[in-house]
């Protein structure tokens, strides 16, 4: 009977093993909920840095994360990193794609192995059932926003220097489309349309190209912060105004708080803004359990004009220090 009585509790011992293993699943019993993000690097820009910053504040240990992060502009080696998280057994996968296609198969593969997928600052073309919801910017809006308020100046010619962001980039192609639309309407002329890839130095190098070729311009449309500043020192090493009152035009993106005081003292015109805050969205969509009522959550944004621009402005919506 004591025998029994042994072999008994041996197998409760067992069964009870057996379920805090299967009640804990992927989180290896920490409880831990794993996140996988796939997201450009913080060395991109302002606007990034401050992004990745979120992420890795909102899902931390403290609220309860395991966290797993990958950094490329790359869209090849986001994909390699995206497929690495799935079979890693992250519970959802958080993806800020490179570039808007190629990501089909991965998702599909993410959703066959019961991982979730959240999209946040930019949108893929992909089908909507491959993914729980998409937390991301306008871009096509923001665009759309610079390009009106570009019209409202009423110039009497348009002679435009356009810095492209990494091409097929969500932000890119959402920032382009409203200016060439006036190129192709023949209201604005394309003096140079080039990608800097984001990179301030390079976009100071197309700038000075066209300096150098004595081609005339009146307008710089730069698709972040940081081309913009390299475009303006391009202008300032050539003796060129720009700004309210100067000769030229200089339009950026993103709401860096150096940006927006460059509006303020008016050595810039416009700077439309894009917002990195998307994790706490995510996060708590994730702990509600419930899937969105809408897959596309759409950051609400503005854009600023030096003539109007005020420190409080720079206070609230400023990125950075």
């Amino acid at each position: 009977m004591r025998k029994f009585r042994s072999l008994l509790l041996v197998g409760l011992l067992v069964v009870s093993c057996l379920f805090v293993l299967t009640a804990c699943g992927k989180d290896e019993g920490d409880g831990k909920i794993k996140v996988g993000v796939v997201n450009n690097p913080p060395s991109e820009s302002g606007y990034r840095e401050a992004n990745v910053k979120d992420m890795e504040k909102v899902f931390s240990e403290a609220n309860g994360y395991e966290l797993k992060t990958f950094y490329s502009d790359k869209n090849d080696a986001q994909l390699q990193a995206a497929k690495g998280f799935i079979t890693d057994g992250v519970d959802y996968l958080l993806i800020s794609a490179a570039e808007t296609t190629g990501w089909d198969d991965v998702l599909k593969e993410a959703k066959e192995a019961g991982v979730k997928v959240y999209l946040f600052d930019r949108k893929i073309n992909v089908d909507e059932s491959l993914y729980e919801a998409a937390v991301v910017s306008d871009m096509a809006k923001e665009g759309d926003t610079a390009v009106n308020w570009l019209l409202s100046l009423n110039l009497d010619e348009y002679k435009v220097i356009h810095i492209q962001g990494a091409m097929g980039s969500d932000a890119q192609i959402g920032r382009t489309g409203a200016l060439d639309a006036q190129f192709a309407s023949g209201k604005m002329k394309k003096i140079v349309q080039q990608t800097a890839g984001w990179d301030e130095a390079e976009a100071k190098k197309i700038v000075e190209s066209v300096i150098n070729s004595g081609e005339d311009f009146n307008v710089i449309y730069a698709e972040n912060d940081g081309m913009a500043r390299g475009a303006v020192a391009a202008l300032d090493e050539a003796g060129i105004t720009h700004g309210v009152d100067g000769k030229v035009v200089i339009i950026g993106f993103d709401c860096n708080k150096w940006a927006l005081r460059e509006l303020l003292a008016k050595k810039w015109n416009y700077d439309g803004q894009c917002s990195p805050f998307q994790a706490q969205i995510i996060s708590d969509l994730i702990k509600s359990g419930k899937a969105p009522a809408n897959k596309m959550i759409i950051n609400e944004e503005k854009g600023f004009d030096a003539k109007t621009i005020t420190q409080g402005d720079i206070d609230t919506y400023g990125l950075g220090e």
